[in-house]
């Protein structure tokens, strides 16, 4: 249950307050509006984005995380490095979309879980490229402004 509560430090300048103060507005302002946060500009999409279906993505190599194959027809690289510091109940929140965001079919019930039938539905077939790229960028700019918080003690 301690684990759950949120740590709220006591400082003692007003300044640092009210940085803290700016950085929770401006992170709750990010991580709501996540889907409509524009990708970074270094990172390039190369390939057809005519075709974005997705059976799994992956890294180009092992330990090599600045490249997605997204499908075969589509790459994501330049990502910074920095975008897999934001983390997620332990997982990079790049890495968590990727793991989530594939089609796969459950052993057991045989149920079929395809992300691409929400894209087909909804009329936006690039739904989970943009949301990757979205992701990329959120974790980016989160890690931006938590490296721009004041220095407390605890």
């Amino acid at each position: 249950m301690k684990k759950a509560l949120p740590r709220i430090p006591l400082v003692e300048k007003s300044d640092d307050f009210w940085a803290f103060f700016r950085a929770g507005r401006e992170l709750a302002r990010l991580h709501l509006e996540y889907e409509s946060v524009a990708p970074l500009e270094d990172v390039v999409v190369s390939g057809d984005r005519s075709n974005c279906r997705v059976a799994k993505m992956r890294f180009k190599a092992k330990g090599e995380k600045d490249t997605i194959i997204f499908n075969q027809h589509i790459t994501i690289s330049n990502i910074p490095a920095k975008a897999y510091e934001y983390v997620v109940n332990g997982k990079a929140a790049v890495e968590c979309v990727m793991e989530r965001y594939q089609a796969k079919t459950d052993k057991d019930s045989g149920i079929v879980n395809d992300p691409n039938l929400y894209a087909d539905e909804t009329g936006q077939p690039e739904y989970i490229l943009d949301l990757l790229l979205s992701v990329i960028a959120v974790s980016v700019q989160t890690m931006d402004i938590v490296e721009e918080l004041p220095d407390i003690a605890w």
